[in-house]
């Protein structure tokens, strides 16, 4: 009979069982189980005259998105002298130094890392000596006056998350992403293109470079002499104090254009439609 799937987001595989007088001598990733199904006491000592008690005591698997170390696959009582299934080992014992648990019958456990187990066992159950019956448990065999039952289920593995890529540095220069992100930071930080002024503030320079391309007009443009002058810069002695140096404010007054005509002539243009 195949083992049911388990979807108990909160119940997770064995990682060990053992026996346990106390909560001072249960180990603190383990939970010691006091009481049977029906409420009553689940000390196995009782009766034997012992102090101490005697309690069954489980450790379940706690970080279930990164599994780690060893998980229950199967547990067994055996009679005792019976040999030791392969791959099987008795449960641990945390007990008082004058408590012992029962020889005539062991339980022993068999245990496998989490990635090689395709069932495991989820819970431990004790019941009395009466028919009663766990639902979804299989009965594991009578001790000491109580019935063990063990709950078992398929294992839920995590789904493996997917490998990185390594890109090389040849492939990283091909990424369109890289190449359009840094063209989109090259855009913002060119100046954002000015509406043309024909009066020029004394802020502005003559040649503005702001426009969309981040170059002027007068860029490539080769910087000589009118050919007038040519000739008397060629002669060593020439005398060019005739040259006429113009300020700025004549310079803008000589060559202001209000581009009136144009202004006109657009004005009369009949509107087109959006």
């Amino acid at each position: 009979m195949a083992a049911p799937e388990t979807n108990d987001p909160n119940c997770y595989p064995l990682t060990g069982v053992g026996w346990a007088s106390n909560q001072n001598t249960c180990p603190k990733e383990y939970q010691l189980i006091t009481a049977t199904a029906d409420g009553s006491s689940a000390n196995f000592a009782k009766g034997f005259s012992q102090k101490s008690g005697c309690y069954l005591c489980v450790s379940s698997l706690l970080i279930k998105e990164n599994p780690q170390g060893d998980i229950v696959a199967d547990i067994q009582l055996l009679p005792d002298k019976s040999p030791l299934p392969s791959g099987f080992a008795f449960i641990g014992e945390f007990l008082d130094s004058k408590v012992t648990a029962s020889k005539k019958k062991r339980l022993c456990i068999k245990r496998v890392p989490f990635s090689e187990a395709d069932t495991a066992v989820f819970d431990v159950k004790l019941t009395g000596k009466s028919k009663q019956i766990v639902p979804s448990y299989t009965c594991i065999g009578e001790l000491s006056g109580f019935v063990i039952w063990c709950r078992k289920g398929r294992v839920a593995k995590p789904k493996p998350l997917p490998k990185p890529r390594s890109i090389g540095v040849d492939m990283r220069g091909l990424s369109l992403e890289n190449k359009s992100s840094s063209k989109r930071e090259e855009l913002d930080t060119l100046p954002r293109l000015s509406k043309r002024r024909s009066n020029l503030e004394p802020k502005d320079a003559v040649y503005s470079t702001e426009n969309i391309y981040g170059i002027s007009a007068m860029d490539g443009v080769p910087f000589v002499l009118h050919p007038r002058f040519e000739s008397n810069m060629n002669v060593p002695s020439a005398n060019i104090a005739n040259l006429q140096i113009k300020s700025r404010a004549e310079i803008e007054n000589e060559y202001n254009y209000s581009f009136m005509t144009e202004k006109t002539a657009a004005a009369r243009l009949p509107p087109t439609a959006s």
